[in-house]
């Protein structure tokens, strides 16, 4: 007030003005964040918010300035000191100035001490005595304020100000300009009084923040630095002390902050002389460290407390700062620069225990924080550990030896709710683990880069110290023995973790060895999870045929079409998968290999057990003898049979179970276990990088992480190979029994389902009275009732069979009608036309099979057609030709299908050839009965006259060539031959 010459406003109202406005100010402080233009009233401003913050009455703020403000006017500004300070105000303030007796006398009593703290280091006995006895009579109110005249009180005040101006005459010791005597003799009340007053820069009402004005406030205080005793280096020093307590009071690290840059402002600083350093130095304080006393200067008294409190929190930074990594980061900087070896050279580093500077220093220092720190986290588990043995045995009503028995013994088995201690040991340590690898590790290792192998080290040796006894016993996979070992397992994944998260950094040697001694769990648990996988092969074959034989091949639902058994069948092999992954435990190829050759034989097992129920395709054509046309001349003549393949009773009963709809469903199962493979593949081979990413096992000891990432590799390229051939060729099965499941359905519905309506009527008899348009009703209604049950992804592939057998069934009408059947130039138009109305069906006005398709199917009934439309003799030269073309090679493939220009379709069409130029010669050169010789009613003692004849009707069942010897082959063969040898050297009539 007194250097800035600020004047007093003595309107109360003005006064009163001021403090609203600054209240206001203060609470609204966190959303008023500006920067206020400079005017007349911001200093008066100012000292109104130092009033506030050092919690000062209106009342008693306005006395002291008047009474300040006095004494100022009359006294130079360089002479004053704080003892005249106070004796001014005593002088110049009544009892009758305060409210009440109690803050008078509290006041009173406060100058006293003040006078009593500077002037009592006078060496002179007799005023020092004076000093003491005028004192007391200050502090007496009975004396002082009552019996004493105000002449005898100024007397009083006069002899002690004689004394302090006495003193404040002195030279000082070192000679600085502006030293007065109270610099090095009252510094310690000079230091309390600059700390309050830098105190006034935190918010009253929030006190880990710090008010806008607290620049302005900081530039105020220079002002009394010549009064205190205060140079630039220890103002950052002080400064740095009283941010540094109020972060440790409140907790808030931007406080921690700006005591950080106070703290470098001090190291950075440089000494103005000899005489700022002697000076410095003098300012001594006694403190006590590891039970001695040391004399120590006021600042690095400040830095050692700093220091210490740093050490002592950073020696348990597990316990002190669990999740508070920029809060750890901002200590541990603290601590390396509270104990700056640079500033303290004269301190010997063995009694002064901050930390130096030197790389080895600090490495020192880290690796002792380390190392205490992890010591303390390893009791706090150890205490937790002996709690979870107790919990244990009281459970397990087990009173034995608690760390030799039950800790470590697999045989004491796991009951409901409990869990075994190393389970608990083992995530207590994940915890510690995990808040090194992203905690602590990160920040100490700007210091010691192999802070996080010393950890995993020594956290490993902890463990396994306790896991050793505990694998000795373990012979079989028991819960307890599964969930120690994964949890053992996941434990030391996270210490390999921590130990080579600075492989990449460090070139220590330590980082290119092994990290430690691995627990020998592979070893124990390899064989154990192998005779598991066995044990589940056996369970899952016996739930499978136990599945399928409750199957009744209708719909799951509505929405899932499949058969309720393979859902079955796939909840039991996911169920095998997902415990077989929750092991969590160590495992190589040779599982994976076991793993998936269990679901392999399961799932093809279930496809055996589908596709045998399937009957050959050859049960579904009728046979019919192969005649030529020609209209009967006497009715009434005895005509033979037609003869027909008989089915045995089991093929009757097994085409009665295979019903469409169970044929669709069948379908549906076949494509849902294509799906399935897909979904358990994808799940199979996430959960195997998974634990293959962190794999450790199987590795040799110098195995570095750059020759891990080769093997890894290796694996992935075996690994693909097991489920190509596995769980591929799964896939690739189910693909081949949804084509032959879809052949059979085709098949079966034209030829076995609607044999009567359409293989034995339509053309029956002649073409124009039975059209096509009457059977158009049943493939719709066929269709629809496909298209209803089966799964949408293969509806065309299923529509498509339908289609093809629907075009074979055409073609065996052309070509293996039957004596009843022959064809017309006339009746060919007809039957183009009926198929062409059969092609628009199965395109559905662009809702069915794509055009190209049908197109493209059909083409092969359009040339057999294209044959009917030539002429007899162009069919019978072609015949000539394509006999000469007949091979006998046995390695020719067998069942090969019927082409347009072989001799076996031209015969057929010579056969349904209603011409007689065609019949005489059919006659003539084969020896093929007439039509009319047969009738339509089936006889099973039907038999053939020839050898010839007979095996021509054989082939007709199906189009492809016979299973007959090569013998019968090379017959028909011959007979061609020789029939082709005298068409075209005898001249032949009709």
């Amino acid at each position: 007030m007194m250097f800035s010459r600020v004047e007093i406003y003595s309107t109360e109202a003005k006064k009163r003005e001021r403090s609203a406005r600054f209240l206001g100010v203060l609470n609204n402080r966190r959303e008023k964040r500006h920067v206020e233009h400079e005017s007349p009233d911001r200093n008066l401003k100012i000292h109104e918010t130092i009033r506030m913050q050092m919690q000062i009455s209106e009342a008693t703020d306005t006395l002291i300035r008047r009474r300040l403000t006095q004494f100022a006017s009359s006294k130079p500004c360089g002479d004053i000191d704080v003892p005249q300070l106070s004796l001014a105000l005593l002088t110049g303030i009544l009892r009758t100035d305060f409210p009440s007796e109690k803050s008078y006398i509290h006041w009173k009593n406060r100058q006293a001490n003040v006078l009593e703290e500077l002037l009592s280091s006078d060496h002179n006995k007799n005023r020092k005595q004076m000093i003491g006895a005028s004192l007391a009579k200050i502090r007496n109110p009975e004396e002082w304020d009552l019996k004493m005249s105000p002449s005898e009180r100024s007397d009083f005040l006069l002899v002690i100000r004689q004394v302090a101006l006495a003193l404040s005459s002195m030279p000082g010791r070192f000679g600085i300009e502006g030293e007065t005597y109270y610099w090095t003799t009252g510094y310690h009340l000079n230091i309390r009084l600059y700390e309050k007053i830098l105190c006034s820069v935190f918010d009253i009402l929030e006190d880990s923040q710090i008010i806008e004005e607290s620049e302005e406030i900081l530039e105020l205080t220079k002002l009394t630095w010549s009064m205190l005793g205060i140079t630039q280096k220890l103002h950052h020093a002080l400064f740095a002390w009283v941010l540094f307590q109020q972060f440790v009071a409140t907790e808030d690290m931007a406080l921690l902050d700006y005591a950080l840059c106070e703290v470098d402002k001090v190291l950075s600083a440089e000494m103005c002389d000899d005489r700022e350093v002697a000076y410095t130095n003098s300012l001594t304080s006694s403190t006590f460290s590891n039970g001695h006393e040391m004399r120590l200067s006021l600042m690095q008294s400040i830095f050692l407390s700093i220091s210490s409190w740093c050490d002592s929190k950073l020696q348990d930074y597990h316990l002190h700062f669990s999740k508070k990594k920029l809060f750890f980061e901002r200590v541990v900087t603290m601590a390396l620069s509270a104990g700056n070896e640079d500033f303290v050279p004269h301190i010997n580093s063995e009694q002064f225990t901050g930390v130096g500077t030197s790389s080895e220093f600090v490495t020192g220092k880290i690796r002792e924080y380390v190392e205490k720190s992890l010591d303390a986290a390893c009791r706090r588990v150890s205490f937790v550990l002996y709690l979870a043995v107790i919990n244990f045995c009281d459970c397990n009503h087990n009173k034995v030896d608690l760390w030799s028995q039950v800790t470590y013994s697999p045989s004491s088995e796991y009951i409901k709710d409990t869990i075994h201690p190393l389970v608990t040991l083992a995530n207590e340590l994940n915890l510690i683990v995990e808040e090194d690898l992203f905690i602590f590790s990160p920040v100490l290792s700007q210091w010691y880069r192999e802070c996080a192998m010393i950890s995993a080290k020594k956290l490993h040796q902890f463990y396994g110290e306790r896991l050793k006894p505990f694998l000795q016993d373990v012979t079989c996979l028991t819960m307890d023995v599964r969930k120690v070992l994964s949890a053992a397992v996941a434990l030391e994944a996270c210490l390999i973790k921590l130990h080579t998260s600075v492989c990449k950094e460090t070139k220590s040697p330590s980082a290119n060895g092994p990290a430690f001694d691995y627990f020998p769990i592979a070893e124990i648990s390899g064989p154990i999870i192998l005779d598991w996988i066995v044990a589940q092969h056996e369970r899952i074959l016996k739930w499978t045929a136990r599945a399928f034989e409750l199957e009744d091949w209708e719909p799951l639902s509505f929405q899932q079409k499949q058969a309720a058994s393979a859902v079955e069948v796939f909840r039991i092999i996911e169920e095998t998968v997902d415990q077989f992954f929750e092991f969590s435990l160590p495992m190589d190829i040779t599982h994976l290999q076991a793993l998936l050759s269990v679901i392999f034989h399961s799932l093809d097992a279930y496809l055996s057990k589908m596709s045998i129920q399937l009957v050959e395709k050859k049960f579904f054509y009728p046979s019919t003898p192969l005649t030529r046309y020609k209209e009967a001349a006497f009715p009434i003549v005895k005509k033979k049979v037609v003869e027909h393949s008989i089915l045995d009773d089991e093929v009757h009963r097994q085409l009665d179970i295979l019903a469409t709809s169970k044929l669709c469903i069948r379908l549906n199962t076949y494509r849902y276990i294509q799906k399935q493979i897909t979904v358990l593949e994808d799940g199979i081979r996430k959960s195997w990088e998974a634990i293959t990413s962190c794999r450790i096992y199987g590795c040799s000891a110098e195995m570095t992480p750059g020759t891990l990432g080769t093997s890894v590799d290796l694996n992935d390229e075996s690994v693909t190979e097991l489920f190509v051939a596995t769980l591929d060729c799964i896939r690739d099965s189910a693909g081949h029994a949804i084509k032959r499941t879809c052949d059979f359905l085709g098949a079966k519905i034209v030829f076995w389902d609607m044999r009567d309506s359409f293989l034995f009527n339509l053309y029956h008899g002649g073409v124009e009275g039975n059209r096509l348009d009457d059977l158009l009703p049943q493939f719709d209604s066929a269709l629809n009732n496909v298209c209803r049950l089966i799964d949408e992804t293969i509806r065309d592939l299923v529509v498509s069979s339908i289609y093809k057998a629907s075009l074979e069934g055409f073609v065996w009408l052309l070509l293996d009608g039957g004596p009843s059947r022959a064809f017309s130039d006339t009746d060919i138009s007809m039957i183009e036309e009926d198929l062409s109305v059969f092609e628009d069906l199965f395109v559905a006005n662009g809702e069915g099979l794509p055009r190209s398709l049908i197109e493209e199917e059909s083409k092969f009934v359009h040339q057999i057609l294209s044959l009917f439309s030539l002429q007899t003799q162009s069919v019978i030269q072609m015949l000539m030709e394509s006999s000469e073309h007949i091979s006998v090679d046995t390695t020719s493939p067998r069942y090969a299908p019927r082409y347009l220009g072989d001799a076996e379709t031209l015969i057929r069409v010579l056969c349904h050839k209603k011409d007689r130029e065609a019949s005489k010669f059919l006659k003539r050169h084969y020896q093929l009965p007439p039509s009319s010789d047969y009738g339509e009613t089936p006889s099973e003692d039907s038999s053939f006259h020839s050898p010839l004849l007979a095996d021509i009707v054989k082939r007709s069942a199906s189009f492809r060539w016979s299973d007959k010897s090569q013998s019968s082959f090379k017959f028909m063969k011959k007979k061609l031959q020789e029939a082709t040898w005298d068409i075209k050297h005898v001249t032949w009539s009709k």
